[in-house]
């Protein structure tokens, strides 16, 4: 267990802890009763949160404690983040501006995939994960999908910035399927 990897998984566990958050934040918020200090322990939770995905992977590389669990656990941990994100925005008060195709799209995309990866390391018995920088685009636009919600930013006007992060969303899935169709045997 490297510290990289302990870092991944603080992530995997202050994710549950923000979405509760979140959650009573937003109920107070439809009962006109928002408790501000706990929509700021939510922003600084996912803030938090995102800040240790840049750190265990810069541990990891500089002190090479790469592993096998570490190359697990890291991108469950961004997915689980950001799904419980979207997710528990889309269904709640406070991200009632959010529109349900949005996390719908986002969902298929992460469905799509590590079933593909699955089948793909089954078949292959190998996968290389290849990085665009439409996936890169399209994650720190779904970020600031989150950051305008969370602190109701009117300019410019949120459906936009979601239209933008869906079609980005939608041309990185298409990339990464076909990368991960390249990597199938000819037969």
């Amino acid at each position: 267990m490297t510290i990289a990897t302990k870092i991944t998984l603080s992530r995997i566990l202050m994710t549950p802890i923000f979405v509760i958050t979140t959650i009573i934040y937003s109920h107070g918020l439809s009962h006109s009763e928002p408790k501000e200090y706990l929509r700021w322990t939510a922003i600084g939770l996912f803030t938090l949160a995102a800040l240790t995905d840049v750190l265990d992977g810069y541990i990891a590389r500089r002190f090479n404690q790469c592993s096998r669990l570490g190359t697990f656990l890291d991108p469950l941990a961004d997915k689980a983040l950001m799904l419980s994100a979207i997710i528990t925005l889309s269904f709640t008060e406070l991200g009632k501006a959010l529109p349900i195709w949005y996390a719908a799209l986002i969902i298929s995309r992460d469905l799509i995939e590590i079933s593909g990866a699955i089948a793909i390391g089954f078949i292959a018995k190998d996968i290389r994960v290849i990085h665009h920088w439409t996936g890169k685009a399209a994650t720190a636009l779904q970020i600031a999908v989150i950051a305008w919600v969370f602190f109701s930013f009117s300019a410019p006007p949120l459906h936009f910035i979601v239209i933008i992060s869906a079609f980005l969303t939608f041309i990185a899935t298409v990339l990464y399927i076909r990368a991960g169709l390249s990597q199938l045997p000819e037969h």
